[in-house]
């Protein structure tokens, strides 16, 4: 699987969630470390913002040379939400293509080697036109950075409206399409896969879930899993995340997660609920880690 090699044991399991990076994203380091995690999820600009301006050299430094750094074994980031692959032709379309070439580089300046990303909506264009879209952009990225050490992490979508990527086949066939395949990773997002329909709460339900996806993506490819109960039911394509146990999911399923071998040394990260202090994903990682045997 696509990971770091170099992650010390004490580090294990990587888990944390999504931290706010306000004052600086150096800040979120802070707030990461001081609830316990081992990994966290940022953004590397204002998520519902096409663009913003030029990291400043003192905050790449404070990011990269913070005293914690050491404490996390990996950062992961989220790419923002308005970003779109699947159309071609529109203004956002170009918009799009230079909003994730930027996060591409922030990520590059910070060390950050996986942006997850939302492969887009078709627009109403259908699910093949949309994918040859998604599969010819990340082509001309590729092209246009080719050697950033960076992969962008297509992750399953609940797909709301005409949202690519709810089926394992959808992702499957993007990563068989795209040229630099080789630079992709796959990031599961268990609240969407539920909603798309893979029923991670039936008996066994995560077991056969995965090796489904095995089956048609490859565990190979997976390099970020997204820890995330629903408050929607199976099937509903609508994205609603909620804390573990209080949603549709169940426990077993992110019990079942944190045991399996083939899954042991990814980022597990938390995209629930929480309040300012955060204290959620406190209580929601101890539940986690006391899931291990």
């Amino acid at each position: 699987m696509p990971r770091r090699p170099d992650i010390s044991a004490d580090l294990l399991p990587l888990l944390g969630s999504h931290v706010p990076t306000i004052g600086g994203v150096s800040t979120a380091i802070d707030r990461g470390v001081g609830i316990g995690c081992t990994a966290i999820q940022i953004f590397v600009k204002n998520n519902m913002q096409w663009f913003a301006k030029p990291l400043p050299e003192a905050e790449v430094l404070a990011f990269n040379e913070h005293p914690l750094r050491s404490k996390l074994g990996c950062v992961v980031a989220h790419a923002g939400y308005l970003i779109n692959l699947g159309v071609e032709g529109t203004e956002n379309h170009e918009k799009s293509l230079k909003s994730l070439s930027d996060e591409l580089l922030r990520c590059e300046q910070l060390g950050i080697r996986s942006l997850v990303l939302h492969p887009g909506s078709h627009l109403g264009a259908g699910v093949e036109a949309g994918i040859g879209c998604v599969v010819r952009n990340l082509d001309r990225l590729h092209a246009e950075h080719p050697s950033l050490k960076v992969r962008i992490t297509l992750e399953i979508t609940a797909g709301q409206g005409a949202c690519l990527g709810a089926k394992f086949e959808e992702i499957a066939e993007i990563l068989s399409g795209v040229t630099a395949s080789e630079r992709l990773h796959v990031c599961f997002d268990t609240a969407h896969a539920f909603a798309a329909g893979y029923d991670l709460a039936a008996p066994k339900g995560a077991e056969k879930v995965f090796a489904d996806f095995d089956r048609v993506i490859g565990l190979s490819r997976l390099s970020v899993l997204h820890l995330n109960d629903s408050k929607v039911a199976l099937g509903s394509r609508v994205d609603r995340h909620d804390n573990l146990g209080n949603g549709l999911i169940g426990l077993e399923a992110f019990r079942w997660i944190m045991n399996a071998p083939a899954l042991k040394d990814l980022p597990k990260i938390l995209e629930t609920p929480k309040g300012k202090d955060l204290a959620e994903d406190v209580e929601a990682m101890a539940l986690l880690r006391g899931f291990l045997v």
